[in-house]
């Protein structure tokens, strides 16, 4: 039996639904699938779990993380942690399955090799047919791509997941290929057939924002997950994730955020912001604890810059841009194990984010 793990947060269906159509085809039916929806609005989870209770073979779960930055690696673990399948494959929602593919991936089962696959990736605008296979009309993945792996899933265990410091995009399977080679196993490339093709979409780097954007992210992130491979590299390390893995946070725990009364208001002031950063936040004691940072005005008046050009005295302001990268980074980098929300307002000027410190 191979469990098909798909991570999702608002994703396009007709794209979804052609990989579960696909999927409905198998020669082999030794397979189920776990669908993990990540956070997605309101309004597409309950498309998207109407449309996986049209497959049988299809187990939807929800993630109430739709105020946190996307985290492939934690939404598989949430799964991988407690699997009692021999075998699991990563999917991606964009993924058209060969009809063969349950057959071959089984074949080439091996519990101490994981294995990747090569890819087609199909052109923009592309319809999905049945002879897209065997045309050859698609651009081939290399070995570098290593998103779509088959894993033993004691071995995954074992090294305790995908490492959840991985944020948005970017490094986190071919860290768990590092890992797997540093603990001494094998990962193979399967390259003698295509039997995965991959619907096209706009490249999810190119689409990174430069400007503060109501839908999280921070500059430079990916650039930053594969220096952090790198260093993977590097020290050689195995082990990922050594507090917790898998943890996802609830509705419970959401409720108890959103309902909390702020800790702390302040403004985009550089000294107020330092010290939330750098002093508030390390000593933070048991409990809930929310803050409101909100753009101060004079930061974008006309007086306030004439000022500074003219030398003289006046506040030093992050803009909210910069106070969103850097408490982002914070909560990523240090708080990422604990239960919290990040949520930006662009109309009223503010960011607000809280943590629960157990």
């Amino acid at each position: 039996m191979i469990t098909i793990i798909y991570p999702f947060r608002n994703r396009d269906l007709i794209r979804v639904e052609n990989s579960f159509l696909s999927l409905k085809e198998q020669t082999c039916n030794k397979f189920e699938v776990e669908f993990v929806d990540y956070g997605s609005n309101e309004k597409t989870a309950g498309k998207v779990r109407e449309l996986c209770a049209k497959f049988s073979f299809v187990n939807y779960s929800y993630c109430y993380t739709q105020f946190q930055p996307w985290n492939k690696s934690r939404a598989l673990n949430s799964v991988i942690k407690s699997l009692e399948s021999e075998y699991c494959f990563v999917a991606d929602v964009d993924i058209i399955f060969h009809p063969q593919f349950i057959e071959k991936a089984i074949q080439l089962q091996d519990g101490y090799r994981s294995t990747y696959f090569q890819v087609g990736f199909l052109s923009e605008g592309a319809k999905i047919l049945p002879n897209h296979f065997s045309t050859g009309n698609y651009r081939k993945s290399t070995r570098e791509a290593t998103g779509l792996s088959m894993f033993p899933v004691k071995l995954l265990q074992e090294l305790r997941g995908f490492d959840e410091f991985y944020h948005f995009w970017g490094a986190e399977d071919t860290d768990m290929h590092v890992r797997l080679e540093n603990a001494g196993y094998e990962v193979h490339f399967y390259d003698k057939e295509i039997l995965l093709l991959h619907q096209w979409h706009v490249s999810y780097r190119s689409a990174e924002e430069k400007v503060l954007t109501e839908n999280l992210q921070i500059k430079g992130i990916v650039q930053l997950n594969h220096q952090y491979l790198q260093n993977t590299r590097v020290i050689k390390r195995i082990h990922a994730n050594p507090k917790t893995w898998g943890e996802v946070m609830n509705a419970t725990q959401l409720k108890s955020l959103m309902n909390q009364p702020f800790t702390f208001k302040l403004d985009n002031d550089k000294k107020k912001v330092d010290a939330l950063i750098y002093g508030q936040l390390p000593q933070l004691l048991k409990g809930n604890f929310k803050v409101q940072i909100r753009e101060q005005s004079i930061s974008r008046s006309i007086n306030f810059h004439l000022k500074r050009i003219a030398g003289k005295k006046a506040p030093e302001f992050y803009s909210l841009k910069e106070v969103n990268d850097l408490v982002l980074s914070h909560l990523i980098s240090f708080y990422r194990d604990c239960p919290y929300i990040f949520k930006v307002n662009r109309k009223t000027g503010t960011i607000i984010f809280g943590i629960i410190n157990s």
